[in-house]
């Protein structure tokens, strides 16, 4: 059985992945990522959260800052719910 953690730790991989191309399109915004793939990409974190909250009741969700270098916020990213 997989935790909230598992599900943030693979979409920090996938966001890896991704990265270069968001870079490119969307850099200082806040992609919305569920299930390995980004679902949307947002303005501000506030909104990205949001966002998550009303689409996804389970909360597997995570939300990544596109900016220069990719960055796993660690436990913060566990503890937005």
């Amino acid at each position: 059985m997989s935790t909230p953690a598992d599900h943030v730790q693979a979409n920090y991989e996938a966001f890896k992945q991704h990265f270069p191309g968001l870079l490119l399109k969307h850099p200082g915004k806040f992609a919305l990522m569920r299930d390995e793939k980004v679902v949307e990409v947002f303005d501000t974190a506030s909104d990205a959260v949001k966002a998550g909250r009303a689409l996804f009741a389970d909360a597997r969700y995570s939300v990544q800052e596109i900016t220069g270098a990719p960055v796993n916020l660690g436990y913060f990213s566990y503890a937005v719910h």
